[in-house]
């Protein structure tokens, strides 16, 4: 059968016919006798595939497969495997956590003596007078949080600053607050928060503007090369966890330009769609950057804007008071008319938009914004996006639904955090990290781990989805599980949708992206509750292997 040269026009022939891609040459290589999970409509699973260079040419029967490998073909046997398209973190801060790994101290530990001893160590190294940075910490891991006096203790000759790792909050000791002209009589503000103790004394936590200012104060800028360095580290690991795409969800120029760099050296085993932090609007608009430039491996996404704090840190803005925490209600990040002014000038500009809002009032607020903007200057798909997009009553579903916006929801929150679900309580849960209601109303939810937030592994976050348990076993908002293959498909196909990039990936469809994993059980058929016990065993990106267990 002469096959070489042709072209197949067909995208597929039905269950038991292959289906090819507009490809005019032989596949190179042939993944057979497996158990393949397309997410594609027309053919949601199949035996095997065939390869031609980074995209996939056909899909069938093993028969059908191997009978188009040419001699030089290589002929991969899954055994039986179960394998998906490679995952997308839709929403995380791959390249500034791959920096924090090369240079700061990693605190992901349960034990409040784990962390200290940790940070001492990494004083005792540290000249006095110079910054100890510590990121990767989780107050509610423990069993109590961090204090300014257990940040004084370990290291009395440097100023400390650890990072919670959802990014909002921090823990300084005293000579950080020194530093930043931070005393007991420094007010803060709602977006600039200092906490105190029983006594009234600054306990050494700090939330939002505050966490940003003596950050920058501790953290030196990092060179290109730490840059190129974080970006390659965090796609290796991505991809060791199954993970092929990932939104860099608020980047700045160096973010861009380390991807850049390290696709450029070969270093790049993921591909990247970089959100623009507002601020460098104007400079990359001047330049003639915007929404979609790039290529396959590295393209400019949304420009980011917040509005609201954080789910793990207990700062989104809400309607209702916390559980157990008074009349508090969250920290606001700006104003309506600020966020309309900004969301404005982006949108008209041709950019997407995405802002973080976690709370009822903050999505509210921008789902008002993108309202107005879509009755002033209507764009046809213009996808904006909620970031995070947490507590949704039915009434938002419905808005965000009429008004086309794509959500990215918290993928393993639930799970993963559960010991903090009870600040929200059983009621609130019921229409946080809504997915149920997502699907129900026919919006595709790009869910992500936020990573550092939370971990960006896969099947930590169907676990999370499927289930709704915390670790303890204990159910939160049960009715908004959604079954396995509705989870991969959002962490696949619609993570793809949320970057305009489902016309090329998210899916194993012939002449899209050859991105796929294959895993060590079948995630489709094992018990839920057993889902963290799942590994890849292999990663391709663009035809190529670039993780083997």
């Amino acid at each position: 059968m002469a096959m070489n040269r042709r072209h197949f026009l067909v995208a597929g022939l039905g269950a038991s016919a292959a289906a090819f891609a507009r490809i005019e040459e032989r596949p190179d290589t042939i993944l057979y006798n497996g158990k393949i999970l397309t997410v594609s409509d027309r053919e949601p699973e199949v035996e095997a595939l065939a390869i031609v260079g980074d995209r996939i040419f056909g899909l069938g029967s093993s028969r059908e497969m191997l009978a188009l490998a040419g001699t030089g073909a290589k002929r991969i046997d899954l055994g039986g495997r179960r394998v998906t398209p490679g995952f997308n973190d839709a929403h995380a801060h791959p390249c500034e956590s791959g920096v924090e790994l090369l240079l700061q101290v990693p605190l992901e530990f349960d034990s409040i003596d784990a962390v200290k001893g940790a940070l001492h160590a990494k004083a005792l190294k540290t000249p006095p007078g110079e910054w100890v940075v510590g990121f990767l910490y989780d107050d509610t891991k423990g069993a109590r949080p961090l204090t300014r006096a257990d940040l004084d203790e370990v290291a009395p000759d440097n100023p400390v600053i650890v990072v919670h790792r959802g990014g909002h909050t921090a823990f300084v000791n005293s000579r950080a607050l020194a530093l930043a002209h931070v005393d007991e009589r420094t007010p803060g503000a709602a977006d600039e928060k200092y906490f105190r103790d029983d006594a009234g004394r600054l306990n050494g936590r700090i939330a939002e503007k505050a966490t940003d200012h003596i950050l920058a104060m501790a953290v030196r800028p990092p060179s290109r090369e730490d840059y190129r360095k974080g970006a390659a580290l965090i796609a290796k690991r991505y991809a060791s966890r199954g993970i092929t795409s990932a939104c860099e969800a608020d980047g700045l120029p160096g973010t861009l330009q380390a991807y850049i760099d390290a696709r450029d050296a070969g270093e790049l085993a993921g591909r990247f769609y970089v959100h623009i932090d507002y601020d460098q609007l104007e400079h990359m608009t001047a330049a003639g950057v915007h929404t979609g430039f790039g290529d396959a491996w590295v393209r400019v996404g949304a420009v980011k804007l917040f509005a609201d704090g954080s789910i793990s840190e207990r700062t989104a803005l809400l309607s209702e008071p916390y559980e157990g925490l008074g009349d508090y209600r969250g920290v606001i990040r700006d104003s309506r008319a600020d966020l309309y002014e900004k969301a404005r000038k982006a949108y008209l500009a041709g950019w997407q938009v995405g802002t973080h809002a976690n709370g009822d009032v903050a999505i509210d607020t921008i789902l008002g914004v993108y309202e107005q903007l879509q009755r002033e200057a209507p764009r046809r798909d213009a996808r904006l996006r909620i970031e995070h997009c947490t507590f949704t009553p039915p009434e938002l579903v419905r808005r965000i639904k009429a008004a086309g916006v794509v959500p990215a929801p918290f993928a393993g929150y639930v799970l993963f955090h559960g010991e903090k679900m009870h600040f929200y309580g059983e009621r609130r849960l019921e229409h946080m990290f809504a997915m149920r209601d997502f699907l129900d109303a026919g919006i595709k939810p790009a869910p992500g781990s936020d990573y550092t937030a939370s971990p960006a592994e896969p099947m930590l976050w169907l676990r999370s989805e499927v289930t709704r348990t915390d670790l303890a076993g204990h159910v939160w908002g049960g009715n908004q599980r959604i079954n396995v293959r509705e989870a991969i498909r959002c962490q696949t196909l619609y993570g793809a949708y949320g970057s305009f990039e489902d016309d090329i990936k998210g899916s194993l469809e012939p002449g899209k992206l050859a991105d796929l994993v294959v895993w060590d059980h079948d995630i489709v058929t094992i018990d839920p509750l057993r889902l963290l016990e799942v590994k890849p065993e292999r990663t391709m990106i663009g035809g190529r292997w670039v993780y083997e267990a």
